[in-house]
Order: C-alpha cells, then sequence, then structure tokens
C-alpha cells in the first residue's frame, strides 16, 4: 500500500519503473527472452562491480572483503507455516472457483449461467480488443495512477460515485 500511494517517492519510482519495464519488454520479446536478458544484465553489473571492488582494495592495500557478503547472509527460505498457509489458500480459492464454475456450467441455475453468459461473451470482445498482457499492463498503471488520483481529489471523486450509484439505484428499482 505503500508503493502505490507514493509515500516513499523513491522505491515506488523504482518499483513502478522497473515493472514497468518488464511489462514492456513482455509485450514485445518473449518470456525466456526477459528473464535472460534481466539476468544477463544483472550479472553484468554485479560482477563489474565486483571487479571494480576488488581492484579498489587491491591498489588501496584495504581487506573489505567480499562487497555483497550482508546480502548472500540473508535467510530466504520463508516459514514453513507460511507455505501451508498460501497453499491452502490457494487449494481454497481453487476449489471455489473449480465448484461455481461446474454450476454455472452445467446450468445448476438458469438465471446465474445466462449472467455468466453474459459476461463471457463481453469477455471475448475484450479479448479481440486486448491480449492479456496489454490488459495486465494497463491494470498495473492503474494500481500505481489511480490510488494517488483518488487520495488527492477524493471529495469530488465521492460526489460522483454517489451521483453514480443513485442513479444505478433509480434504474434498478
Amino acid at each position: 500500500a505503500e508503493l502505490v500511494y507514493w509515500r516513499d517517492v523513491k522505491n515506488s519510482g523504482v518499483v513502478f519503473g522497473a515493472g514497468l519495464v518488464i511489462l514492456f519488454s513482455l509485450s514485445i520479446f518473449s518470456v525466456i527472452s526477459v528473464v535472460a536478458y534481466t539476468l544477463l544484465f544483472t550479472l553484468l553489473g554485479t560482477l563489474s562491480f565486483r571487479i571494480y571492488k576488488n581492484v579498489m582494495q587491491a591498489v588501496n592495500k584495504t581487506n573489505e572483503g567480499h562487497p555483497f557478503k550482508e546480502y548472500l547472509e540473508i535467510e530466504i527460505a520463508p516459514p514453513q507455516e507460511r507455505i501451508h498457509e498460501i497453499v491452502d489458500s490457494v487449494v481454497a480459492h481453487g476449489t471455489c472457483f473449480i465448484n461455481r464454475m461446474r454450476s454455472v456450467l452445467l446450468v445448476e441455475d438458469l438465471v446465474d449461467s445466462l449472467k455468466y453468459l453474459l459476461i463471457f461473451w463481453a469477455l471475448t470482445y475484450i479479448g479481440a480488443c486486448f491480449n492479456g498482457l496489454t490488459l495486465i499492463l494497463l491494470a498495473y498503471l492503474g494500481a500505481f495512477s489511480l490510488p494517488i488520483v483518488y487520495e488527492q481529489n477524493k471529495a469530488q471523486i465521492d460526489q460522483y460515485l454517489d451521483l453514480v450509484s443513485s442513479k444505478i439505484s433509480e434504474i434498478s428499482d
């Protein structure tokens, strides 16, 4: 939440910029190419920095050690309890989705199935206009821009949302 509200502009900018570059790269190149180039440039950067630090240590005759030592000592493995929570959540959501789709596709409730028929039909038009990666890119841009816009213009946006809500309720009645 702190990132999308731009509380720390430097961190938000880094995350937003890196994500944007990756998403634009994925829209042009394959996933394998993007991953390979990202790892290649990261390795070249860290290798260059490591060689630079070793040369500087030799020139200055110091013994500072490995420049990435603090990062190499960080424990990466998540706790087992957290992994079980995540897997249980994924399984519960997956089971709920499968049960819902079974109910819809086998027409357990005619009205629900007709609603989903309209939703799926609308999704075919969205799919014809945008590919999945474009939608992900738009969602990413929205995630970093809409919260701050809402926060800065909350009164006006709430006023218009109340107006839209009242119009929708009038039409529904």
